[in-house]
């Protein structure tokens, strides 16, 4: 089996035509700003996206009920019984605001040394691009599709895909039955292998505050006075032990477990692992997992409790001795099958009652279920076969990723066969500066996609 080089790919995609053409509308994607979160851009994306979509021949539908359109593109087989792949992507990305330090204008793509830079161009813009590229190569080289492709998109995805669900259910009918649907995106790992993962965790974000006094306190009552601060600090520590175990009576109670399957594919395939944590990170605490087994069980197929900020009294210059009266967390529980956002936020609420914190209110953000597959449909097995044959160093196939995407809400409204897979490396630094994707790899992905359609015939 012979592979193609970086080189050789980097030339196939500056002499395809078709290539060039998509790259183009990426360049005008990127260019686009469309920030869910800023309110930004949502329509007007979703118009330009519906326009090139319909361009060549799909029937789109733009529904704008909710804040964020829902774009559906259908490109339709003329064989009757054709199956039908459906993608899901989204046009929305996070914002490129000050904090993030960019080599170029995030929202100008940009070229250099075979890599393209620009905000979306792997989170989540140029999946949407290649794909259809795919799509139009196939129709202008092969002819008529032997599998109907259905896009759906949405632009809500960075904040908890708001409103996704009424759209699912709006379209459910009109999108199936389908084969399998291919998730938005994913990476090659550090060994070259593209990762191919079904599924993902849920998450809870929460809120936490306290209200001790009406103002703050000279600390010379310190001794005899609680402040919020240390009240607030005890209410968290009474959730998590120092191992990272969490202490919320019932989270345990409903984890779906893992099985053979699962953890076989974790054990094969996850890469994993404390040292290279304590590398890419410059880890100086301890890791709360160090044994490889356990340490995968825990990453993969348990809730994790987390503190994203803590907030409370003076942070000025020199010294303010005061007792804080107010103080705040913002808090995240990763979810694993079983656990659901609600069910959580009520332990949450009984835990802190029951061990004497009942002057912490608690603020439900957001949250999602999760998903997670053993990988064994027929449909997904088709993909993880076609999929060597374009990787040298071959695929990692793991049952579930351990971030958090709407894969559940998915799964729920349409019960279709998911994976993820994508045009991403370990380096591609989404949500961050200089969000980046090799040249190479967007080429690939646009050739197992075609391949993909073509093993339908």
């Amino acid at each position: 089996m012979t592979f193609s080089t970086e080189e050789e790919q980097l030339v196939k995609f500056k002499q395809d035509e078709v290539a060039q053409h998509y790259f183009e509308v990426l360049r005008t994607l990127v260019s686009k700003k469309s920030i869910f979160a800023q309110q930004i851009g949502l329509q007007d994306v979703a118009a330009y996206l519906g326009e090139i979509f319909a361009n060549v021949g799909a029937e789109v539908t733009i529904d704008e009920t909710y804040k964020a359109p829902f774009v559906i593109a259908k490109f339709k087989s003329p064989n009757p019984d054709a199956k039908t792949i459906i993608f899901y992507n989204h046009y929305d990305t996070v914002p490129a605001d000050n904090d993030q330090l960019w080599t170029d204008d995030p929202f100008k793509l940009t070229v250099r040394k075979g890599y393209m830079y620009g905000r979306g161009v792997d989170d989540d813009k140029g999946h949407i691009t290649a794909r259809l590229t795919a799509v139009r190569k196939y129709i202008r080289e092969i002819g008529e599709l032997p599998v109907n492709i259905t896009f759906i998109i949405e632009g809500a995805e960075e904040s908890a895909s708001t409103d996704l669900e009424k759209y699912l259910e709006k379209y459910a009918e009109r999108l199936l039955p389908a084969e399998l649907l291919i998730w938005e995106q994913g990476v090659k790992n550090n060994l070259g292998q593209l990762e191919i993962t079904g599924g993902n965790k849920g998450i809870i974000t929460f809120d936490l505050s306290v209200s001790s006094a009406e103002v703050d306190i000279h600390s010379k009552y310190g001794a005899v006075v609680e402040s919020a601060t240390w009240y607030l600090l005890n209410a968290i520590s009474s959730m998590r032990a120092d191992d990272g175990q969490i202490l919320i009576d019932g989270i345990y109670d409903k984890i779906l477990a893992p099985n053979e399957r699962e953890l076989d594919l974790v054990e094969r395939f996850a890469l994993e692992n404390s040292d290279g944590l304590r590398r890419v990170y410059g880890l100086k605490l301890p890791v709360l997992k160090k044994e490889r087994r356990q340490f995968l069980k825990t990453y993969f197929f348990e809730p994790a409790l987390s503190i994203e900020g803590i907030s409370s009294g003076y942070q000025g210059q020199g010294v303010k001795t005061i007792l804080p009266a107010s103080a705040s967390a913002k808090m995240e529980m990763r979810l694993v099958p079983g656990l659901s956002p609600r069910y959580v936020f009520d332990k949450i609420n009984t835990h802190l009652r029951r061990h004497g914190f009942e002057h912490v209110k608690v603020t439900f953000t957001l949250g999602e279920e999760s998903y997670r597959s053993d990988m064994s449909a027929p449909a997904i097995l088709n993909v993880i076969d076609l999929a060597k044959t374009f990787y040298k160093a071959g695929v990692s196939v793991l049952p579930t990723a351990a971030g958090t995407g709407p894969m559940y809400t998915v799964y729920q409204a349409l019960g279709v066969p998911m994976l993820a897979f994508g045009l991403g490396n370990p380096h591609s630094r989404d949500h961050g500066g200089d969000e980046n994707v090799s040249l190479a790899d967007y080429y690939r992905h646009i050739e197992l996609i075609k391949e993909l359609i073509r093993s339908y015939e």
